[in-house]
């Protein structure tokens, strides 16, 4: 918190992003629970006793209205082979829309085989149902009983999409850049459909559970070379400036996440003024070292990561102790501050490698020893 505002520290924070060491259950005998490895244990612990943690949650709602497309849709799982396989059906006017996922016991992630948006058609289908209605109370109980078992070793961040998140993550990525492209003008009422609903939800979340730190994601979908800077603009700078301003009104922290490149978006990102930025991807990933984002948005805004997951589990340590101390000497500027070193995600495999524990290993150890 002393880094989000700008304060002095004692050294640079560490976070492991999504391992925080409170939500990977490790006693669940869930076929699906990777975390129940003993492999993951020392981690784990390293992420208990060094790490500054940030845990996402969500907030629900109260005695929110019922959302109509809850009664158009139905969801049938099968289990098979060491998968399981969701299939989503939803009726919208006189069309059935179709989506269906995977995923393995053995790794973590699901995968979207066949997603529910395919062409124009779709679309004015899927608009035609009716949004769900802004109703009830935000539900901070559990976002709070987190911060208690917290205590001084780490925050709680509420986690958004963006309008551009819920919309194109309902395409085929291919099938979404060309339709963002060429339908310009009804993928913006898909998008204005989503903020319709989304703007009163984060207002009343920021009123309801003020001064916290919020990650804002979906940005990447309009990133080169995904689509043009212009298309960055129209999507994400338009419709992300009303959350981030949201968050600001009740003293909250805003951090834009955005994987890839950003040399051609970044003026973009600080014109919405946030408070944040990450994963801030090295080269070959990304397109800007991090001392280049520092000088353009860092003496405005925290940056987060300059880590690759890659590198973690791929890297022999003395080259991966390299890539820590060029990302610390770069981002930690004026007594540590203004930086928090992160990877841009985490293991997905259910046995985690021993290179893979050395090298976060050595990014706390790095850290424990930098001086700015």
């Amino acid at each position: 918190m002393a880094t989000l505002r700008g304060e002095r520290v004692d050294r640079p924070p560490v976070c492991f992003y999504e391992l925080n060491g409170l939500d990977e259950n490790t006693e669940s005998s869930d076929p699906y629970n990777i975390f129940s490895d003993p492999s993951w244990q020392p981690l784990f612990q390293l992420t208990w006793e060094k790490t500054d943690r940030i845990v996402m949650r969500g907030i629900p709602f109260r005695n929110a209205p019922p959302d109509p497309m809850s009664e158009l849709t139905t969801i049938e799982t099968e289990e098979r082979d060491g998968e399981r396989i969701t299939r989503t059906a939803i009726r919208a006017g006189d069309r059935t829309l179709t989506q269906r996922t995977r995923r393995q016991a053995e790794i973590n992630t699901v995968w979207t085989e066949e997603h529910l948006l395919k062409n124009a058609e779709d679309v004015k289908a899927y608009l035609q149902i009716p949004a769900p209605p802004f109703g009830g109370t935000p539900d901070t109980s559990q976002a709070r009983a987190t911060e208690e078992t917290l205590g001084d070793t780490g925050i709680v961040m509420v986690d958004t999409p963006d309008p551009l998140a819920m919309a194109a993550s309902l395409f085929e990525m291919g099938e979404y850049t060309i339709f963002a492209l060429t339908e310009t003008t009804l993928f913006r009422r898909l998008l204005d459909r989503f903020a319709e609903t989304l703007y009163p939800r984060v207002e009343a979340v920021a009123a309801a559970f003020p001064g916290r730190l919020w990650r804002i994601y979906g940005p990447e979908y309009a990133s080169p070379p995904y689509l043009p800077p212009r298309l960055f603009r129209e999507f994400v700078a338009a419709y992300d400036r009303p959350l981030v301003e949201s968050i600001h009104r009740h003293g909250g922290y805003a951090r834009i996440h955005s994987h890839g490149r950003l040399r051609a978006i970044l003026d973009n990102i600080a014109g919405m003024k946030p408070d944040g930025l990450d994963p801030i991807e090295p080269p070959p990933q990304g397109d800007m070292q991090l001392c280049e984002v520092w000088e353009k948005i860092g003496r405005e805004t925290v940056l987060f990561g300059n880590l690759e997951i890659s590198d973690i589990e791929k890297l022999p340590t003395p080259l991966f102790v390299e890539r820590v101390q060029r990302a610390l000497s770069e981002g930690a500027r004026e007594g540590g501050r203004g930086f928090v070193l992160m990877p841009s995600a985490c293991p997905l495999g259910r046995t985690l490698p021993e290179l893979t524990l050395r090298n976060y290993e050595a990014m706390v150890e790095q850290v424990e020893r930098f001086s700015a």
